[in-house]
């Protein structure tokens, strides 16, 4: 029986629980890449880099490794079970943690940082797995919506975090800070959370089942749609945490204040996932997301046009309001393109969250890093790469649509 279990009896917590362990284990990717900002220019400093743009790849990295893990953690879920290939991904994470920490050039640290995403792929991608074995629809999306607003706390004050262990001391204790939350978040999944998929719902390990399930996920054209529209339409985001920085400390000068920035936008996007969860039921997934793209497709070729008319040099509260504004539909689609491309595949789960994870965020890491590398020192190249993959999004989005079977989403 591969229906999902939505009165939450096979999850074995209370749903608050369920809910806030899937959140603070997706949230290590959140905090491995938001506490690091304040202190990628010291990074730089103390490993010989000597291009601000190339900082960014302590960013970049860890997307990639995490793109390449989410391929294998899902398929090996499927057969094993999801606890183990998260205590695999733990592991790894904890080895690429120790890595950075005493790297003392930058390509160790790039090496580390490669492990860190290689290794947080594991509870992130099979805890998708986990939440479509027991939930599904509008209910999922929910779910999502419900977990993205815990979620969303870790971006808000992660910065600030990484910005007081640097008060304090030097940037090495924030690895320090990552290794004793993987623990501690390692620990309370082994112990409180029962396995979800029970051993008859297991399939042998294959590698020739493994890439007929990929090519049945890329023949169905709802899930590979909404899975390319998930990577344009959050490409532009990646090389925004890729350039922050840059652009709040070097280009608009806020000091120690980037903090406090960073955590008001990520508020935004905080605010349209706590909002979504109570919109979805009534309007569906797809009405949703099709609205979020509208607004962010108009907003971004709006400001585009009055950035360029200042040179790429708007005034700081304009940039804030117009980040905040697509932010809140970036919080839109978050949770809504992934439940949407996971909808027909419930019956390769594991496959499934693997492959719409890996494409959507191998699509988002490769344009997002080349918008980042094209800063200039002005907002022009990130709010250009809003407003074209937004809009490149619009139409995909609409491609997808007509591969959906069940219309009421």
């Amino acid at each position: 029986d591969r229906r999902p279990i939505t009165s939450g009896s096979r999850s074995g917590l209370p749903f608050g629980e369920f809910v806030a362990l899937m959140a603070v284990m997706t949230s290590l990717v959140a905090l491995s890449i938001d506490a690091m900002l304040p202190a990628l220019s010291t990074i730089g400093s103390d490993l010989g880099v000597e291009s601000e743009n190339a900082t960014q790849w302590v960013v970049t990295m860890l997307l990639v490794g995490m793109a390449l893990g989410q391929l294998f953690y899902g398929p090996i879920s499927d057969s094993t079970g999801r606890k183990r290939p998260v205590y695999a991904g733990f592991a790894i994470f904890v080895v690429g943690c120790l890595l950075s920490l005493l790297a003392r050039d930058f390509n160790t640290m790039l090496a580390g940082r490669f492990l860190q995403g290689l290794g947080v792929a594991g509870p992130r991608s099979v805890s998708m797995a986990l939440i479509r074995d027991l939930h599904a629809g509008r209910d999922m999306a929910r779910v999502m919506s419900m977990i993205m607003s815990v979620f969303i706390l870790v971006p808000i004050a992660a910065p600030a975090i990484g910005q007081g262990i640097l008060l304090m001391t030097d940037w090495r204790a924030i690895f320090g800070l990552f290794l004793v939350l993987a623990v501690i978040t390692l620990t309370w999944f082994s112990v409180r959370q029962p396995e979800s998929l029970p051993v008859e719902r297991r399939e042998p390990f294959s590698l020739s089942r493994i890439l007929v399930a990929v090519a049945s996920v890329f023949r169905q054209r709802a899930a590979i749609g909404f899975t390319v529209t998930a990577g344009l339409s959050s490409a532009a985001f990646v090389a925004y945490l890729s350039c922050s920085r840059q652009i709040f400390q070097d280009q608009y000068e806020v000091g120690s204040r980037f903090a406090l920035w960073f955590g008001l936008l990520a508020a935004a996007i905080g605010l349209a996932s706590f909002l979504n969860g109570r919109m979805v039921m009534r309007l569906g997934m797809f009405r949703l997301a099709t609205r979020a793209l509208r607004a962010l497709t108009g907003l971004s070729f709006a400001f585009l046009a009055f950035a360029v008319a200042r040179s790429g040099q708007p005034e700081f509260w304009t940039f804030m309001t117009y980040m905040a504004l697509a932010f809140f539909c970036i919080g839109i689609l978050f949770g809504n393109m992934s439940s949407l491309a996971m909808e027909p595949l419930g019956h390769i789960a594991g496959v499934g969250a693997a492959v719409v994870a890996s494409v959507s965020l191998t699509i988002s890491v490769v344009l997002g890093a080349w918008i980042g590398q094209s800063y200039d020192g002005t907002v022009i190249p990130l709010v250009a790469g809003f407003a074209i993959l937004s809009l490149l999004s619009l139409f995909l989005i609409r491609w997808a649509d007509g591969g959906r079977v069940n219309r009421s989403l």
